[in-house]
This record gives structure tokens, sequence and C-alpha cells, in this order.
């Protein structure tokens, strides 16, 4: 119950923006006292149509509740948002929310996202979360571009103790992965991580480059990458979705990590991709430390967006 609360707390904050965004639409179309019919209805669908839920996701809502009041499951204003948790909660089963491990060797899991959407550093964090779980991680610093990045994630490597494969900037990205397959076999790792350079999902040239390393990858290792993770800037809004549909053109991603969960999150923006292209998030990033990581759990989500 102290974790629930912790993790609501900190969710609270990062989701203060949007959750008095929702509040506020929802205060001006649910007095107390009113019964639910279709004016009620549009009315909330134009308060709802924010940057955040975006129109097609907002629709998706109003059509739930239509449909629950139609069959007589909801009757009062007071009900409709206990009714919209527990229809948002659904939208993330939790089989979709859990890391696909090898059953057979290393687990490959290829880290990926735009231009500072915080990738390095939510790399980092994932890679000490899972060494603190008894793993044997190996990560791989596929960031060639900027030296920069090598060098932030050889420190994180550092103070968490990981094993780290890199080669010098300007290096082939697709041979850092090599070697880093490599070495993750050598040592019998858990779980390899690779880091990605971050790119925008308009560059094409790039995005076939995230290709080639997710096939060298897969040449390496059987049936890798096990994960493709996208890191997604919280702040970014609907644009997310756009970078979500290129990226899983891509590469497939199987997975999101939101990171970026302060004061001007727009929380709305998960479920709008949950909705709009069935992408789940597996993670949250909460604060700069490395233990900021956490499994997404949808209920503790849900209620931060609507408390």
């Amino acid at each position: 119950m102290a974790l629930f609360a912790k993790a609501l707390d900190k969710l609270k904050n990062g989701l203060q923006r949007s959750r008095q965004k929702i509040t506020d639409s929802l205060k001006s179309v649910l007095t107390f006292g009113r019964k639910i019919d279709d004016t009620l209805l549009e009315e909330l669908e134009e308060q709802l149509i924010s940057d955040d839920l975006g129109v097609e996701t907002t629709m998706q809502i109003i059509e739930d509740l239509r449909t629950a009041w139609k069959e007589k499951k909801i009757t009062s204003a007071e009900e409709i948002v206990p009714f919209l948790k527990k229809d948002l909660i659904e939208y993330w089963p939790s089989q979709d929310r859990e890391l696909k491990f090898s059953d057979t060797g290393t687990t490959c899991i290829m880290v990926t996202g735009v231009n500072g959407s915080g990738k390095t550093t939510s790399v980092a964090k994932l890679a000490a979360m899972l060494s603190e779980q008894g793993k044997q991680v190996v990560l791989g610093a596929c960031d060639t571009f900027r030296a920069a990045a090598v060098e932030q994630l050889t420190i994180w490597s550092e103070r968490t103790g990981v094993h780290i494969v890199k080669q010098q900037q300007g290096s082939d990205p697709a041979s850092v992965a090599y070697d880093a397959c490599e070495a993750a076999i050598a040592r019998n790792a858990d779980v390899l991580i690779i880091d990605t350079a971050g790119r925008l999902h308009t560059q094409v040239n790039l995005m076939k480059e995230l290709t080639k390393i997710r096939d060298v990858i897969a040449k390496k290792i059987p049936d890798a990458p096990h994960e493709v993770l996208q890191v997604v800037d919280a702040t970014t809004g609907q644009n997310a979705i756009n970078q979500a549909k290129m990226f899983s053109e891509a590469v497939d991603v199987t997975g999101l990590m939101l990171a970026k969960l302060d004061g001007t999150a727009k929380g709305g923006i998960v479920v709008a991709i949950r909705n709009q292209i069935n992408i789940p998030v597996k993670f949250i990033g909460l604060g700069e430390k490395p233990q900021d990581i956490e499994p997404f759990e949808p209920e503790t989500f849900v209620e931060a967006l609507f408390s």
C-alpha cells in the first residue's frame, strides 16, 4: 500500500497538467444529480477533445459511455468517472505490459526514440532495474553519433556495475551491436540492452539504419530482439503518435517507455497511443535517479489522471 501511495504521488505530480485539464472538463459537465442523455454526452465529448486525448480516442471513450448508458449500466453523471476509470484500466492487459524474456539464452532489448526524448537515461534506468533484480546485464552503446551519449552511458554503467560495449564516435552502429551481441553471448548474460542513436522519425536513412541494427542482432541471437522499446517524451502530446507509428514500421515496436513525467506531461497521450496504434506502455520514468523507473501500472496511472 505504501509503494502504491508513493507511486501515485509521483504520478500525480507528473500528470498535474493533464489531471487539471480533464478534471475541469468533467466538472463543467458532470454536475451533481444530472441524468445521462445525448446532450450530456455531446457536451462531454466537446470538453474531452484536447491535445492529450485527441479526437479519435475521445470518440471511443464517448462511444463506450453511450453503450453503457443504453444498456442501463450507468444512468447518472456521478457514475461516469468511476466507469471511465474502469474502462481505461482495461486498455492495458497485464500480459502486454510484461517484458518478454528468452527461454533459451540472452534476452535482447533494443531501445529507440527521437532526439531529446530521454532515451539514454531511460536505457540506464532499465539496466539498473534489471541488474537489481539479479540479472547480468550488458549494454551496447550504439549511439555513435554523439560522443556525449556514449560518455553518459559509460558513467551510468560504472555507477550500476553493468558491462558496456562501445566503440569510437562515428563507428558503424551495427558493428557495435554485433560486438555487443558477441560480448553478451560470451558472458552468458541474461539481458543485452542496445541503445540506438536518437533520430527523427522522418529521417528515412536513419530509420533504415535501425532496421540494419535489428537484422544484425537477429543473426547473432535467436529470436532477437525480444523487445523493441521506444522512449516517448511525455510532454510531446499528439506528435508522439506519429513517432510511434514510424518507428513501429521500421523495427516493430513492442512497448513504450514513458519519460519526463513532470508537471508538463501530457498523460492523455498514453491512452491515445494505446487506442490508436495498440502499443502498450511498459515502463515510466519518474525522475533522474537510476531507481526512478517503474513498471507501468494502469490502476495507478488512471487514478493519478482522474484524482
